[in-house]
């Protein structure tokens, strides 16, 4: 959704890094740049002026034009106030200190408020709640059908006493359905109210009589992130005739600008509190403003990444590949490939996955245009195998990979493909085990590192070296500074002898700033 304004604010910054120093016009260019590209992803006009004026006014202080890097300090300003429009801290859900907890869905029709009931549902019951779904739009053609399906597939309890179709009293359900659930041993209760095509009064009525009835700890107003500035609008009006302590931005994950998911926090006063990004019950997720604006710069999203990984992936089964991966490469079959691929496609889409990685921008055609069925064909061609091939590929021949190929209906260059894949990801895999991977800095077994000591004493030949000043009076200062030194200890505060003391020479590319 973001993807226009993350290209237009990333070419923003790539104009300011080659500067060491940022003028009065860099700013007023930069933050130009960026009114622009808020405005064409379709953020309200308020929120751009007050976002425009923090970013100047902080750009033109002291922590940009004393930083080391004032490019970083721009990028971490905008980043600041990001998180600022997006409301700030996350805030959780606010449970009854005697359950039921009571969340009343409110919204446009159309908004995605039957959908969304079922993925908080599921959510809730991930963490460990009992949800009751309570079907109280009556009158949308199937809603309470709708409803019921969901739950279903949620796999939580639905109350659905009326059949709808205008037919039953949403205010009598919604009251009923408390007493239901202290029953039946529910602590949280999700209200699903009907929606119109726009704000009216008996919408407005309709809401504000159940809240009455039920008195909800928390009322979420499920808002479409697609509808742009109307939505801004919309949950105004909402706030005002009926009001709502929270938001939930559905359908994240379309192609439209997201100016309304950058507003409406700044101009409601409420947080944004969940986000549904995807048509599957799953992918639905907390929302974290500060994770967020790092998606929008650029930056990755690997806290959520690393909470996936840990929902999906057991710590028993991670430390038995570990385990494996250190003995030998050998040790890692196909069907521990395959066991671990079917796990990262438990996490979700891939493109979305490797969306959240840093610096993955730069890559976005790549990811979009993905095929997410490689996985399916990549599985089909190791189920093909027989457990012999699967334990020791080197066996697979000619014949073999055609046989392969038949049975999983691809190509025999395929087989060949996904086997030398294998064994390069089994060599990468087993580096890694073993602390390190050739060409990362700061990793054993690296080049720079194992050839350091080269390096080292090529300094230390040169420090050896080093030739006295021409200048006498030069000279002269240079040696009583080096007894004053030595008096004190050494350089840095290091005794005498140590490395680092007397013979101390900064490197040859520092000295043209010394004079």
């Amino acid at each position: 959704m973001f993807d226009t304004l993350s290209d237009r604010l990333a070419a923003t910054f790539k104009n300011l890094r080659g500067k060491g120093r940022l003028s009065e016009a860099d700013i007023d260019a930069t933050a130009r740049e960026i009114r622009i590209a808020l405005l064409e992803a379709d953020v309200a006009l308020p929120v751009v002026r007050a976002f425009i004026k923090q970013v100047k006014e902080r750009s033109l202080g002291a922590e940009v034009s004393q930083a080391l890097n004032p490019a970083q300090q721009v990028i971490k300003i905008v980043n600041d106030e990001l998180i600022g429009i997006l409301g700030g801290e996350a805030r959780r859900l606010r449970f009854a200190k005697q359950p039921p907890t009571v969340i009343m869905l409110a919204g446009l029709q159309g908004a995605g408020k039957t959908t969304l009931a079922g993925k908080l549902g599921r959510w809730l019951n991930a963490q460990g709640h009992t949800p009751l779904l309570v079907a109280c739009d009556l009158q949308r053609p199937n809603a309470v059908n709708q409803l019921s399906v969901v739950a279903e597939r949620a796999g939580v309890a639905v109350f659905a006493p009326e059949p709808g179709n205008g037919v039953g009293d949403p205010v009598k359900v919604a009251q009923d359905s408390i007493e239901f659930a202290r029953t039946k041993q529910h602590d949280v209760v999700i209200v699903d109210t009907a929606g119109r095509l726009g704000i009216d009064e008996e919408l407005m009525r309709q809401a504000a009589d159940i809240r009455d009835a039920v008195r909800p700890d928390e009322v979420l107003f499920v808002v479409d992130a697609m509808i742009g500035q109307d939505a801004v609008n919309t949950a105004e009006a909402f706030r005002d005739g009926v009001g709502f302590d929270g938001v939930v931005l559905s359908k994240l994950d379309g192609d439209a600008r997201g100016g309304a998911a950058l507003s409406i926090a700044h101009v409601t006063g409420r947080q944004i509190m969940f986000a549904s990004n995807g048509e599957k019950l799953d992918d639905f997720d907390a929302f974290h403003p500060d994770r967020m604006a790092s998606r929008i710069l650029g930056m990755g999203d690997m806290l959520s990444l690393i909470e996936k990984a840990e929902q999906t992936f057991s710590q028993q089964e991670a430390e038995k590949m570990a385990a494996k991966l250190a003995k030998g490469p050998k040790e890692f079959t196909l069907d521990d490939f395959l066991a671990q691929m079917e796990q990262v496609r438990k996490m979700g889409s891939i493109s979305k996955l490797l969306g959240m990685l840093p610096g993955m921008g730069q890559m976005k055609d790549q990811i979009n245009n993905l095929d997410e069925r490689d996985v399916d064909r990549t599985a089909a061609i190791i189920k093909s195998m027989t457990p012999g091939e699967r334990q020791d590929p080197t066996i697979i021949n000619g014949s073999r990979r055609a046989r392969i190929a038949r049975g999983s209906g691809v190509e025999v260059s395929a087989v060949k493909n996904l086997v030398e894949r294998f064994f390069d990801a089994r060599k990468m895999m087993s580096k890694m085990a073993q602390g390190g991977m050739p060409g990362m800095p700061g990793m054993p077994g690296m080049p720079g590192v194992g050839g350091g000591n080269k390096r080292k004493g090529k300094q230390q030949k040169k420090a050896k070296g080093k030739q006295r000043s021409g200048n006498p009076m030069k000279r002269k200062a240079e040696e009583q500074a080096a007894a004053a030194r030595r008096e004190q200890g050494g350089a840095f505060g290091l005794p005498d002898g140590d490395q680092g003391g007397q013979d101390f020479e900064l490197p040859d590319e520092f000295k043209k700033f010394m004079g």
